[in-house]
């Protein structure tokens, strides 16, 4: 466990590429009191993502830092970790950020970053999982919140909630539900993960003893 449990809010960053959906769910929830957390900061490494004005309006400090303009990946999350660190961040929490955190990243905040992907994982990770499902034909789907890794989607679960898929589902229905999922389990877990109740043991994380 590497956030202790203080009385304090925890600092959180938030990063986005587009709309930021997921992010609104966490800033409501801060702001209801169901994660006790404080969003310093929303980057993304889109001038036009969407999220970003939702930010401002809301009075939050926003970054922008296009990954174009580092040298390396490497480079990049350098530049990054830099700026987190700067404003005292402790948790960071990816809502649609479409850019993989390499080990720099990761050794930066280790087991203190957060992930949502739409599907329970490990069953179809990457772009497209609701897609993926479909073509597979699964019964059911979900929404996996797990702690990010350098490898893709493949970080230990802290919470998952599942989807049933229908006959006449398509993508768009299908990701639909899964989003209602998404903006109520991601706040769950990340007050889970400030709660500080749990350790990682290999891949699971259980409940401490």
């Amino acid at each position: 466990m590497t956030i202790s449990v203080e009385k304090t809010p925890v600092p959180l960053a938030i990063l986005i590429s587009g709309r930021g959906s997921n992010m609104r769910a966490i800033g409501e929830a801060v702001a209801e009191g169901r994660v006790r957390g404080v969003v310093r900061v929303v980057v993304s490494n889109r001038a036009d993502a969407a999220g970003l004005e939702w930010a401002r309006q809301e009075g939050i400090e926003t970054l922008v830092l296009p990954h174009q303009e580092a040298p390396t990946r490497d480079d990049y999350d350098r530049t990054l970790v830099d700026a987190l660190k700067a404003r005292g961040v402790r948790l960071v929490c990816l809502a649609g950020f479409m850019r993989l955190l390499g080990p720099r990243f990761c050794e930066a905040f280790p087991l203190a970053v957060l992930n949502v992907h739409p599907s329970l994982l490990p069953s179809f990770p990457g772009a497209g999982a609701q897609a993926q499902a479909l073509e597979h034909g699964v019964k059911v789907s979900g929404v996996t919140v797990h702690f990010v890794t350098p490898e893709l989607d493949a970080g230990p679960i802290v919470q998952q909630a599942s989807v049933p898929v229908r006959d006449d589902d398509t993508c768009e229905t299908l990701s639909a539900r899964i989003l209602v999922e998404e903006h109520r389990v991601y706040p769950e877990a990340i007050q889970r993960v400030i709660a500080g109740d749990w350790r990682v043991t290999g891949r699971r994380v259980v409940r401490a003893s």
